[in-house]
């Protein structure tokens, strides 16, 4: 696994022994990052179900002015650490070791919503709709802000979760990225 763009292109990242993660694939990657283009510069960043940190690492090597992880996984908590150090990004990363539930309520009560949110929650049913609901009644998301979910192909996923809109969705294979926009003003451009 590598870092794809950005002033850390080509940097590789480490992942925990064994299968507590299921890694963004490059090119899943690279698409998310070309569909959001200009949008990551100066962004502050919320990377929820961190792994190894790749997509929070990748946004902050495209610019991202800052980035929350969360991953509450000990030992993959200590990969994404040893990452974060090994590319001299520690300033500008804060990492949340607990679960997603519990960092939403603490994110929301110091009241800095991000411009950016990728999450990708364990495939299975239910956890996805359980993550958009937290960051939707935590207004985790600024206005004009962009949500994106990972999720498996075949999960159904809502057209709305609280002020959450889905916008549209992309596959790569068996992956797909779903856009989501806060309900603020439907004239608001789409990804």
């Amino acid at each position: 696994m590598r870092v794809i763009g950005g002033e850390l292109r080509g940097r590789r990242l480490k992942a925990p022994e064994g299968d507590a993660t299921r890694p963004t694939s490059d090119r899943v990657r690279e698409s998310l990052f070309n569909i959001l283009a200009g949008r990551v510069d100066g962004a502050a960043f919320l990377d929820a179900y961190a792994g190894t940190g790749a997509v929070g690492i990748e946004a902050l090597s495209r610019g991202a002015r800052a980035c929350v992880f969360v991953e509450s996984g000990r030992g993959v908590t200590r990969s994404l650490r040893s990452n974060l150090a090994s590319l001299g990004l520690e300033d500008r990363s804060r990492v949340m070791p607990v679960p997603f539930a519990r960092a939403a309520i603490l994110l929301s009560k110091e009241g800095a919503p991000f411009d950016l949110i990728f999450l990708d929650p364990p495939y299975g049913p239910g956890e996805l709709l359980r993550a958009l609901r937290l960051a939707s009644s935590r207004r985790l998301l600024a206005p004009g802000g962009i949500l994106v979910a990972e999720h498996d192909e075949s999960l159904s996923v809502p057209s709305a979760e609280g002020r959450l809109r889905l916008s549209r969705t992309v596959r790569y294979g068996r992956t797909s990225l779903s856009f989501f926009r806060e309900d603020v003003d439907s004239g608001t451009k789409h990804p």
